[in-house]
């Protein structure tokens, strides 16, 4: 799993402090991930907005290291920033999407697939782990037309042995090669995402309403 094992993230910190920088670094190799999905009318701009995203919390971060060394810093300090406009604004804003776009949907996706999920009458698709990262992630943050606009784009993703071709740049490696690497991938990244999701509830940051 090359793509998604360039620049690994680091282990979560038992005091569960995700520091910024590491983090946006290890996010920052994400965003070709939608690319190996195919159906750029849809993937295209969650792409683009994962990616608008990361450019506004490295914007954040960059204009003061040390204040912003974590993002919990950066929700603090935001939460007393923007006063009644909290969490709607900068980067705890951005964080948000970034989570359930870039993070959230890629992780389940993957984990289905890992899993070994299915539809056992056609096993090389991925319409089946595809629909479960969306229903997971997003559908209740989309309006009618995101969500029949979605419904239409799994008819147009690559067959599973592709996807995981396009994952490896190219390279032609055993499924259950490939399927190791996605474990260790997610045996990273999906403490750090449920540490982010937690710290989202406990601040009383997670926004619901629909884009």
């Amino acid at each position: 799993m090359a793509l998604l094992l360039e620049h690994e993230f680091k282990p979560l910190p038992a005091d569960k402090q995700i520091e910024t920088l590491p983090f946006l670094e290890a996010v920052a190799r994400l965003p070709p991930f939608f690319d190996c999905l195919g159906t750029p009318i849809v993937y295209s701009p969650v792409k683009a907005d994962l990616t608008g995203n990361i450019k506004k919390i490295r914007a954040v971060y960059d204009s003061n290291p040390t204040k912003f060394r974590t993002l919990q810093n950066i929700l603090e300090v935001e939460k007393e920033m923007y006063s009644s406009e909290w969490p709607k604004m900068g980067a705890t804003l951005a964080l948000m999407w970034l989570k359930r776009w870039g993070l959230k949907f890629m992780l389940v996706l993957l984990q289905s697939i890992s899993d070994g999920e299915r539809d056992e009458q056609h096993p090389n698709l991925i319409r089946v782990n595809a629909m479960k990262a969306y229903e997971i992630a997003l559908k209740k943050y989309h309006g009618w037309m995101l969500q029949k606009l979605f419904m239409g784009s799994v008819y147009a993703l690559p067959y599973k042995s592709d996807l995981l071709k396009a994952l490896e740049k190219g390279k032609e490696v055993k499924e259950e090669e490939s399927i190791e690497k996605i474990h260790q991938f997610l045996s990273r990244v999906t403490p750090i995402l449920d540490a982010i999701y937690e710290m989202y509830t406990k601040m009383n940051a997670e926004l619901s309403y629909k884009a």
